[in-house]
């Protein structure tokens, strides 16, 4: 399968080095596949490098061009080598999308393990926030480059489920506007993406449990799940010179969660 070829100038994304966290399944692999059929050349990033290595090939054999490297996020130390490396192999970077996270839950506040909260704070709110500043270094050298958060309704609509992960996407908020004001004066733009309920390996369990699913559906005017592919064109918007005058700001993409 050959690229998708842009319909408009505006979305051209041919040949733009796109670095992808947590590339490798769910929203991360619909947004490597989208991305790499528009002409992008792709960095698949997840800590499992045989799950990096699948997607790749899978990528290249549609006719595109990826870049497998396994990647733990949450370990800051491991952060600059990922960005070297891309450089080394591309000489530049021009989108990353902040998109590895976990969202565990924990029957309470007082039940909640340190190292818990730790792994999650690591995961959604600290990579990120290390990532950015590399990237957007990295991309004021070649003139700027976009940089996208996906976040989650949870940073908007906290549950006692859900109070770290809720928290630390909430940080990832903070740091997608804060950091817009740093970056812009370099050419780089940096957005988020807020994210309601989608169909993955990760939301199976009670997505697709029929007991459970109608509790979940009720309150999405669309009256269903999202599917993976369905965050993708605003992605391919946040990446491209379509959103040339958008920086610091939030697409909502939940089906129409009632307020």
């Amino acid at each position: 399968m050959s690229p998708i070829p842009a319909p408009d100038p505006l979305f051209d994304l041919a040949d733009k080095v796109v670095l992808i966290t947590g590339g490798s399944r769910g929203l991360g692999r619909a947004m490597c596949l989208g991305f790499a059929d528009r002409g992008a050349r792709v960095v698949v990033c997840s800590r499992k490098s045989d799950a990096c290595e699948a997607l790749a090939k899978e990528i290249d054999s549609r006719g595109g061009e990826s870049f497998a490297r396994a990647c733990h996020v949450g370990d800051w130390r491991q952060l600059d080598g990922l960005i070297d490396d891309v450089i080394e192999r591309y000489g530049r970077l021009d989108v990353l999308i902040n998109n590895a996270g976990m969202s565990p839950i924990a029957p309470s506040l007082l039940e909640t393990p340190e190292g818990l909260v730790d792994k999650i704070i690591d995961i959604n709110f600290k990579g990120p926030l290390r990532l950015t500043a590399l990237a957007a270094t990295a991309m004021t050298a070649t003139g700027g480059g976009s940089i996208i958060n996906i976040s989650s309704l949870a940073s908007r609509r906290p549950t006692p489920i859900t109070t770290a992960y809720s928290a630390a996407k909430a940080g990832l908020n903070a740091l997608t506007q804060a950091s817009a004001q740093e970056y812009a004066a370099v050419g780089v733009r940096i957005n988020a993406i807020i994210c309601g309920t989608f169909d993955t390996d990760i939301t199976a369990g009670f997505v697709r449990n029929p007991d459970i699913a109608p509790t979940v559906v009720e309150p999405i005017a669309l009256h269903r799940i999202g599917r993976p592919d369905e965050v993708v064109g605003a992605a391919l918007y946040l990446a491209s010179a379509a959103s040339s005058y958008t920086t610091g700001s939030f697409i909502t993409i939940d089906g129409g969660v009632a307020p």
